[in-house]
């Protein structure tokens, strides 16, 4: 049977990635307060971004990418003119390229209306650029639920004014899988950092106590492989809310309805336990609290494997912390504090001792 042939291997010239032969455009992330560091980090991630300046960066090609990055809450596109006044943006030329500027991201977003951010967005020359935008883009002006969110403000590194157009209607740390929410659920943006910062590992068996409406099982299936995972709550309404948020996700995680405290498990069951405690306001009490932290540590520690993880968030800040100090089977130390919905919750990482 005669051997089948070969090409000849005569070296090819590289096409590149044709993306970095489109025009960059620059763009830049919100995170929450006390989240910078989690954002920045995927964004670093991210192929062809350059010119990294913490949040802020360039990017050529379509922005979709950008708009499916998890730690940050929302990414603009950003122009700046060349204009000591935002009156100057009502210029004939300053006008028509703010224009263009907005459309394209209206195109891309689909957004169905807009609204004005800036400091004395009330004056006499916001209202006007808000009339004249109103009218270019035939897009309605809401100025307290526009989809397109708008940002005027002083150029960061130059001497004129900036705009800075939200690509996406909704934040992104409103998450296309949340089709049931709860009072007192967790930031989705938050979840993610709490995964990312507690180290994820594909051999992880891992634990989601007071699960609520999910959020923390979703946002660790949607990372990648673990070895199981299991959620429990007291409440019958919020396994079904998870279990719907988890279907929108399309993922498949257990969860049951069963009291964290009693399962029934046995010692060291669990490579990673990642738990939203209640804070006191929303969902639980302060009173409830003194007697349920302490004997969550207990049970949390039972559970845990000899290397495994306690990650914890709460606002009960002044509580966790002085359990920590009267105990000796943690040890324990910050990820950060997040401002979030006006609360200020802090985030730890816990191992046994």
């Amino acid at each position: 049977m005669p051997r089948p042939r070969t090409a000849p291997s005569t070296p090819r010239k590289s096409q590149g990635d044709h993306r970095a032969r489109q025009p960059a455009h620059e763009y830049v992330l919100e995170a929450l307060p006390g989240l910078e560091a989690v954002a920045e980090g995927e964004l670093r991630m991210v192929p062809l971004a350059r010119d990294l300046r913490g949040l802020r960066f360039w990017y050529p090609g379509e922005p979709g990418r950008l708009t499916r990055l998890r730690g940050a809450v929302a990414v603009y596109r950003v122009r700046a003119w060349d204009v000591p006044r935002p009156r100057g943006l009502l210029g004939h030329q300053q006008l028509g390229e703010l224009t263009a500027f907005l459309e394209e991201v209206v195109r891309f977003g689909g957004h169905r209306s807009f609204r004005l951010a800036a400091a004395g967005r009330e004056s006499s020359v916001m209202t006007r650029i808000a009339e004249e935008l109103q009218t270019a883009l035939n897009l309605p002006h809401d100025p307290e639920e526009g989809e397109l969110l708008v940002r005027l403000r002083p150029q960061e590194d130059g001497p004129g004014w900036e705009v800075l157009a939200r690509l996406t209607p909704r934040p992104l740390s409103a998450r296309p899988w949340r089709v049931c929410n709860m009072g007192g659920g967790l930031n989705a943006t938050i979840a993610y950092a709490l995964h990312k910062l507690a180290g994820q590992r594909d051999e992880d068996r891992i634990f989601n106590p007071m699960s609520g409406s999910g959020t923390l099982l979703v946002e660790r299936a949607l990372l990648g492989p673990y070895d199981a995972m299991v959620g429990v709550d007291t409440s019958p309404q919020a396994v079904e809310c998870a279990r719907a948020n988890l279907r929108a996700a399309g993922r498949e995680v257990e969860v049951a309805q069963v009291d964290a405290l009693e399962t029934g498990l046995p010692p060291r069951s669990f490579d990673l336990i990642v738990s939203d405690l209640p804070w006191g306001d929303a969902v639980g009490t302060h009173g409830g609290n003194a007697a349920l932290y302490p004997a969550f540590l207990t049970e949390m520690h039972r559970l845990c494997s000899r290397q495994g993880r306690l990650v914890v968030l709460t606002h009960e800040i002044k509580l966790f912390e002085r359990l920590l100090r009267e105990q000796d089977r943690w040890h324990a130390r910050e990820l950060f504090q997040v401002y979030s919905g006006g609360h200020h919750p802090r985030a730890y990482l816990l191992g046994k001792r």
